[in-house]
């Protein structure tokens, strides 16, 4: 797994969202491709978070899948997760729950199957 880490906050490691992004794409059956975990002010996320989802107010994580369906043509592109570290009371679960967005997760419709993973990957 090709893990792209952009300003990672100093008490967050690159080395460990690299660890926790694999740790979740595989616990989907995912163990190879590409993602970007990017760390943005507030305003940034707040930009986004309305821009693509017309709420005009920050929040800790977004996920933008690329490669949802099909076999993609070369490395498989999961897609961008974006972190706003003023926003989020534990940087390490919000990796993992944007990894797992990425990957067709998605706890608004399941029925809790995404937050139980979230919590047995970070327990390990």
């Amino acid at each position: 797994m090709d893990v792209e880490v952009i300003g990672a906050p100093a008490n967050l490691p690159p080395g460990e969202v690299e660890r926790l992004a694999a740790l979740a794409a595989a616990s989907a059956g995912i163990d190879d491709g590409h993602l970007a975990v990017t760390f943005v002010s507030g305003e940034r996320i707040a930009d986004l978070n309305e821009r693509f989802r017309a709420k005009p107010e920050p929040t800790d994580v977004l996920s933008f899948p690329v490669d949802e369906g099909g076999d993609p043509v070369g490395p498989r592109e999961l897609g961008d997760v974006f972190i706003a570290p003023d926003h989020t009371a534990d940087l390490r679960e919000a990796v993992v729950h944007g990894v797992l967005h990425l990957v067709g997760m998605d706890h608004e419709t399941d029925d809790g199957e995404m937050l139980a993973l979230q919590a047995e990957i970070l327990s390990w």
